[in-house]
């Protein structure tokens, strides 16, 4: 039987955050869970290749288990995106699952003809809608019987789930994929013994990828913003604090994208984003497990290598202007209050993105976090409080944060006065000897335990590759972590931290 498979969106990846902050004891995690030194024995059995056509390829040998994680990142997200197509790297990562000419078809020839049909109906039925008032609404309700009629008609030549029930009937596991504002990636797991059917199956619906049941799969998706979004209060005040937060830079819009977008992006445009992004040099494959390199380049070589290279997508190269005042925004919604505040940092390939994870930690990381003892414990003003280091993304500047959630009869205000009292504290204050190496142990603990999964290490590799140039950058994590100063965290909260460059938002409870 199929699973359902989760796509993750920005709102929903920070709620995750948000659950992780909650959920972490701080009771004890050491770095000794693995021994430091043996990073250069993970290093040394890493393999680098790229093939001709630009595609890398980084693998891991780990022979322990007879099962491979894989990791197809794909350098795009809805950072990429621009006005009018918001949301269209999410509604490829759904249509990468939907088969190829040869997988999810009873016949691809008569089914092309007939999403051609839908195709030109679709755009019909645009260009009626885009008339407004002076549309003819007879004229556009033939056009939306016609067009439901193709659907059906086209659905009859789908299989549905058909390229997941290969994989899984051969033993794949956590068939999945996930969109950011930075990439999209494509995981899941192979016993070791099945290396080729994963070259074949993944290079196939990368090379050759029909979009088949575009439409219906649009509804699914609009539904899913409708969920999370649009009858959620948080999932409403994340979307509005992001578009106040960023006035430029495209990390203002949210994953899901605009309803607007949603309902009038093609078919066709979704296609010419496939071609412009999902090229070969526009990819990376973290392969972690029981493999051999030299067998899985040769493999490579043979699924990949003659799909062609592309022209390089421009990066983005909007920049976020300064930030000249406080900007406060409120949603208003019958639920209990939330906070969120946010001050502008620069991306994580910054020398100080180790002292913003380290004083993110001692104020909010946890049940030991200041804010956590004051407002939770001590006070009982908050049922939760947190603090993350970057988000909504990484590979440009982006905010550190810090939210609350006030208790019953308490407020928004209560919360926020408190979280600026401790953030003075640390411009004036250093932090003492105890608590740094804490920070830092507890960084340690979590850097390492992430290295312990094969996904998990398959998904970082194809990451720093990607985000910081270099996948040995990762190995260099533990350096920064222990260079970090009492005086760096003083530097940066001062320098950060200030009302003129923060954002905050507000769910107001109303009746």
């Amino acid at each position: 039987m199929l699973k359902k498979r989760r796509f993750i969106s920005g709102l929903f990846f920070l709620l995750l955050l948000f659950s992780i902050s909650f959920g972490q004891s701080g009771s004890g995690a050491t770095a000794k869970e693995k021994p430091l030194d043996s990073f250069k024995a993970i290093e040394s059995n890493i393999t680098e290749h790229t093939l001709s056509n630009g595609l890398k390829l980084i693998i891991l040998e780990r022979h322990e288990v007879p099962v491979v994680s894989f990791c197809t990142y794909t350098n795009v997200g809805s950072n990429n995106e621009v006005t009018g197509i918001t949301g269209i790297s999410h509604i490829f990562e759904h249509m990468a699952f939907k088969g190829t000419k040869t997988i999810g078809t009873k016949d691809y020839e008569k089914e092309k003809i007939v999403m051609a049909k839908e195709d030109s109906l679709f755009d019909e039925i645009l260009r009626e809608k885009d008339k407004g008032e002076r549309a003819p609404q007879d004229r556009l309700k033939q056009l939306e019987d016609e067009f439901a009629k193709a659907q059906d008609e086209a659905g009859k030549y789908a299989i549905g789930h058909q390229f997941d029930a290969i994989a899984e009937e051969e033993g794949a596991l956590g068939t999945n994929a996930f969109t950011s504002y930075d990439q999209t990636c494509y995981i899941y797991s192979f016993p070791s013994n099945k290396l080729e059917l994963w070259m074949f199956l993944e290079s196939d619906r990368f090379a050759n990828p029909v979009l088949r049941e575009f439409y219906k799969e649009k509804d699914v998706i609009m539904e899913e913003r409708r969920l999370g979004i649009e009858s959620n209060p948080f999932g409403k005040l994340f979307e509005e604090f992001m578009a106040a937060a960023f006035k430029a830079h495209t990390y203002h819009h949210e994953i899901l994208g605009h309803m607007s977008d949603l309902q009038s992006i093609s078919r066709h445009q979704a296609e010419e984003y496939y071609r412009k992004y999902y090229i070969p040099n526009n990819l990376t494959i973290g392969m972690v497990g029981d493999v051999k390199p030299q067998e899985a380049i040769a493999l490579a070589e043979k699924y990949f290598g003659n799909v062609p290279r592309g022209e390089y997508p421009t990066p983005v190269r909007t920049k976020e202007p300064k930030q000249l005042g406080e900007k406060r925004i409120e949603v208003e919604d019958k639920s209990q209050p939330i906070l969120l505040i946010g001050y502008h940092r620069p991306n994580v390939t910054h020398p100080d993105d180790p002292v913003f994870s380290a004083m993110a930690d001692y104020l909010g990381g946890g049940r030991t976090s200041r804010l956590y003892k004051i407002l939770v414990k001590e006070r009982k003003i908050a049922v939760q409080v947190g603090a993350i280091p970057a988000y909504p993304a990484e590979k440009y500047p982006s905010l550190v944060g810090f939210f609350a959630v006030p208790a019953k009869d308490h407020t928004n205000k209560e919360c926020e006065d408190i979280i600026y009292q401790e953030i003075e504290k640390i411009k004036t204050d250093t932090i003492s000897t105890e608590d740094l190496n804490a920070i830092k142990t507890r960084a340690k603990a979590n850097f390492i335990r992430q290295l312990k999964s094969n996904m998990g290490m398959a998904i970082q590799l194809t990451s720093y590759q990607v985000i910081a140039g270099d996948w040995k950058e990762l190995f260099k994590q533990l350096d920064r972590i222990n260079q970090i100063t009492a005086g760096d965290i003083k530097r940066v909260a001062n320098q950060y931290l200030k009302k003129s460059n923060r954002t905050v938002g507000e769910l107001v409870t109303i009746k």
